[in-house]
């Protein structure tokens, strides 16, 4: 069925061109009547292509203008409305899951890996408290009297 249908396409084709297209009958024509017959050749050929070049910008024009219908047909249907979305909380183990898959199999312990606060440097910490604390006791006449009598102690 297919090979008959390109057998009768052909004959259509060939047919269509015979009509559109006269034979060419160059014998006892001059020289000067080859040239006219290139010439309105030449014509002819130009114009075909004028057309087929209009013709395909016609085409391109419609497919954009189709596809630019199209979006707005989709965008209102609604269909693409974005969910609101949400903080999620999930552990590291549970991220290394979603991301890898099975292949995921071992725990890891972030805060092994972090620094260790010795207890020496806490005590620095209470120092500088302890430190603002005389400070803001010495403020005033009786941290000056203190420290008067301190000087004068030294003495």
């Amino acid at each position: 069925m297919l090979e008959n249908e390109k057998k009768e396409k052909e004959i259509e084709r060939e047919n269509a061109l015979a009509e559109r297209v006269p034979p060419l009958q160059l014998s006892g024509l001059s020289i000067q009547e080859l040239q006219d017959l290139c010439k309105q050749m030449h014509q002819k050929i130009d114009r075909a292509d004028e057309d087929r070049y209009d013709i395909e910008v016609k085409v391109v024009k419609n497919d954009k203008e189709i596809e630019g219908l199209a979006q707005k047909i989709f965008d209102l249907k609604g269909k693409f409305k974005r969910p609101n979305l949400r903080r999620v909380r999930i552990s590291a183990d549970a991220m290394l899951g979603a991301l890898l898959g099975s292949k995921h199999k071992e725990s890891i312990d972030l805060r092994a890996n972090l620094k260790s606060v010795k207890k020496e440097e806490e005590g620095k910490e209470k120092e500088v408290t302890d430190w603002r604390k005389n400070v803001e006791a010495m403020s005033g006449m009786e941290g000056r009297k203190k420290l008067f009598d301190a000087g004068s102690a030294a003495q």
